[in-house]
């Protein structure tokens, strides 16, 4: 009988969740525990490279990769907007409890990612060569940057497959198992990036070729819990066949999110361009602070994702008032975490960076500019929080221009311009810290942006007829007892 009820136990752990029940803050911390530890995993692919190539290498294989990544983070925004536009949708009907449109949504995006994945396979060899050229990037890592980068694109199908999929799962509520998955993976990715790099001697490729096939792997696993999950819908071949209801959502609910992400990658390109004049020993640099970037930009982004499928689901359920809750929580949780980082990043940030170089001058330089970034992840936590919630709302448009006023209005040109202004005989072309300042500076005023535009309530447009009166019934009556107590 005991055996009977863990099991039950542990099967409820791996099967979707109903986040419309319970203490808000409560759910959406059980949700984004497991799907921190995943994101965390899911930057160990990138840092195992820069780490591997790092020592087996050096440091101009180090710079290659990071080079390398504003290109793939571009070409391959496409689908995180299918991703994020599957999610939506996923948790909304599955929180209406509507099988059919489910299992029509996941086959749907299945055939979405099939098709995109094939284009990318053809575009990305193809564009690789002149956008590298038009970075300038230096002559001694293009070819490996060339490399990296095709060898990726060959093997994308993987890629997409376990973003699309992982994110469906999130939409049900089921973030442990995306977990499993991808822990399994990154295993496997560090001990073929070893084998490779170490073994093979294959350079910059062996960590492109291990990346390919651990991604590979993860999706397949991923479709395989999808498949078995008869209790929540039945996935049939019919199900594949692409219907423009629900591509029309889909696309319609995911390209602002893809856009959004197509935006930053596309400022990260001009930025990088900037970043690649400084030389070798700064793009290195770079290539390190992103790599901690990502690793202390994940809660943020865990909250984020979060606080979009509950937002979904109880927007499904019909539980206004359960999302007002959550994203209050959700931000305070976010933002309590990225203090925690930030003391963290400021105390042990030299120890961090040489994990990835034992060159004494490259650690202070990382270090140096990491600390400009530090404040820069308080703000980042109330950006995603909010963002999270308008986009389960259905809003996805509200955070692409934000993104688009921060990135492309705010660091673009503030990074320019203190480059311009800071050119001296020592620095020719302008101090390196202008591409941080310029981050932290949109950062920061991208949170007030954020906050007025959630407090706007334009998102609240975008839910049912129903939800609408609800919200304009619950402000009514709030206005009313605001007069009631100042009389």
């Amino acid at each position: 009988m005991e055996a009977a009820r863990e099991k039950s136990r542990l099967q409820a752990l791996f099967s979707a969740q109903d986040m419309s029940q319970g203490a808000p803050w409560r759910r959406i911390l059980e949700f984004s525990l497991p799907m921190l530890i995943g994101n965390l995993a899911q930057q160990m692919y990138n840092t195992a490279d820069s780490v591997i190539v790092g020592m087996y290498v050096g440091d101009n294989a180090l710079a290659a990769v990071g080079s390398a990544s504003p290109i793939l983070n571009l070409l391959l925004a496409l689908f995180v907007g299918v991703a994020t536009g599957a999610g939506i949708l996923v948790s909304q009907y599955f929180g209406a409890h509507d099988r059919e449109r489910l299992a029509s949504v996941v086959g749907n995006c299945i055939t979405l990612t099939l098709i995109a994945s094939a284009a990318i396979m053809v575009l990305g060899p193809l564009l690789t060569g002149p956008l590298l050229r038009l970075l300038n990037t230096p002559p001694s890592i293009i070819g490996w940057c060339a490399d990296y980068l095709n060898i990726y694109f060959f093997g994308i199908v993987g890629f997409s497959a376990y973003n699309m999929l992982s994110g469906v799962l999130r939409g049900l509520g089921d973030s442990l198992s995306a977990l499993v998955f991808l822990c399994c993976a990154t295993v496997l990715n560090i001990g073929l990036d070893v084998w490779f790099v170490a073994g093979f001697h294959m350079g910059v490729a062996g960590v492109s070729l291990a990346t390919v096939i651990a991604q590979a792997i993860s999706a397949v696993l991923c479709y395989a819990k999808l498949v078995h999950m008869h209790d929540v819908f039945t996935l049939r071949p019919a199900h594949l066949k692409p219907q423009r209801e629900y591509v029309g959502k889909i696309i319609h609910l995911g390209v602002p999110s893809g856009v959004t992400q197509a935006i930053f990658s596309m400022a990260m390109l001009v930025v990088q361009s900037l970043t690649n004049s400084f030389g070798e020993a700064v793009i290195a640099c770079n290539v390190i602070v992103m790599r901690v970037d990502g690793f202390a930009m994940m809660p943020n982004f865990t909250f984020g994702q979060a606080l979009t499928t509950f937002t979904g689901q109880n927007v499904g359920a019909g539980r206004l008032d359960r999302v007002h809750k959550g994203a209050k929580q959700g931000t305070l949780m976010a933002f309590g975490c990225a203090v925690l980082l930030t003391l963290c990043i400021l105390l042990f940030g030299r120890p961090l960076m040489s994990i990835f170089t034992d060159t004494a001058s490259l650690v202070e330089l990382s270090y140096h500019m990491m600390s400009i970034l530090a404040a820069g992840y308080l703000g980042m936590a109330v950006t995603q929080s909010l963002s999270g919630v308008m986009r389960g709302a259905g809003d996805t448009m509200t955070p692409m221009w934000i993104s688009l006023i921060t990135t492309v209005m705010l660091r673009v040109p503030i990074a320019y311009a203190i480059a311009w202004f800071t050119r001296s005989a020592d620095y020719p072309v302008g101090r390196p810290e202008s591409v941080f300042v310029s981050m932290l500076i949109s950062w920061v005023l991208g949170a007030f942006i954020t906050i007025f535009a959630y407090r706007l309530g334009r998102w609240r447009k975008r839910l049912p007829a129903a939800l609408r009166e609800q919200a304009g019934f619950s402000r009514a009556a709030n206005r009313r007892a605001a007069k009631q107590r100042s009389s």
